[in-house]
């Protein structure tokens, strides 16, 4: 019987926090204040956004100063599908936009009817945001502008009230993941309290969990192998710090368990033992919950402690 490959959408993220240096800091505080920083290069170069080192020469920079809301696009693409997160949810198009006293361009999105309204050269001016707090994003988008006039940009020692020091920037992925045709077979399997691997036609050796490939041969693997349910503790680790939205309590115990029959250890939590009595060849076994779909975690079966001839090959 042909079993369905399984998939399932995936969510990855995490708040990635930094700290901002005095240019950052001031450009970022100037968009608050609606007000854009560039900063100037030996050469009388201004760059916006600005950076803290020349990209040309790598000397320091320091020496910023205030351009002007408005400015012309360089180059832009269109947007017809605006994703979660991005600045505006109907169509909008991607611009490089050169602003009035700057020399370099600043990437944002330009809130127009259409591709067709749209074109290089086009003026455009800031939209800033109703609330801002001293991010990119208290620049709302860039919409058009009729004016041609260009103004130029005046020197600006960067001080502000209430400097912002430091962003967190919300990393996500969103990715749809197949876990393939051997994994799809060992989740399934676990769905029953069952444990498979598959063992490879040229070492024989037994993978679990199996990835449809032998790690050492390099050959296709597909004979199933029922393993365990007991196994051994090759090595562990005490945990002391509680992970978020993991409702365990510190410390507890986190090891590498060879199962018997498999040739490669997996990892699990140990459970129904004081932590500072795990150690190397104890003998455990596996415990369900209900609905579960793999093993809450793994417990002393009683059994002697195995002897490490007999799992020193999985450490």
């Amino acid at each position: 019987m042909t079993t369905e490959v399984l998939k399932a959408p995936l969510i990855v993220e995490f708040p990635f926090t930094r700290s901002l240096g005095p240019v950052q800091s001031a450009f970022l505080t100037g968009l608050r204040e609606q007000v854009v920083l560039g900063v100037r290069t030996a050469d009388g170069r201004t760059l916006v956004p600005p950076v803290e080192y020349d990209p040309v020469t790598a000397d320091e920079l320091r020496d910023l100063v205030e351009v002007a809301p408005t400015g012309t696009v360089t180059t832009w693409a269109w947007n017809p599908v605006p994703r979660r997160g991005q600045p505006l949810d109907t169509p909008f198009a991607w611009v490089l936009v050169r602003l009035d006293g700057a020399d370099t361009a600043l990437l944002h999105a330009l809130d127009a009817s259409g591709p067709d309204a749209v074109h290089t050269g086009m003026r455009v001016r800031v939209r800033w945001a109703a609330e801002r707090s001293g991010a990119i994003t208290d620049i709302a988008c860039f919409e058009p502008y009729d004016s041609d006039a260009e103004a130029q940009p005046a020197d600006h020692d960067g001080q502000f009230e209430d400097l912002v020091t430091g962003i967190v920037a919300e990393a996500r992925l969103d990715y749809t993941y197949s876990p393939g045709r051997a994994q799809t077979a060992y989740i399934s399997a676990l769905a029953e309290r069952r444990i498979v691997g598959e063992r490879c036609p040229s070492c024989q050796k037994v993978y679990v969990p199996p990835r449809g490939a032998c790690p050492t041969c390099g050959v296709a693997t597909a004979e199933q192998v029922e393993v365990g349910p007991g196994g051994t503790v090759t090595t562990f680790c005490i945990v002391n710090i509680k992970a978020r939205n993991l409702d365990i309590e510190v410390p507890y115990v986190y090891a590498h368990i060879a199962l018997d029959g498999a040739d490669l250890a997996l990892h699990g939590r140990i459970g129904g033992i004081p932590y500072d009595q795990v150690r190397m060849g104890l003998r455990v076994e596996p415990v369900w919950t209900d609905g579960g779909g793999y093993p809450d975690h793994y417990r002393p079966t009683g059994e002697p402690d195995a002897d490490y001839e007999t799992y020193k090959e999985s450490l």
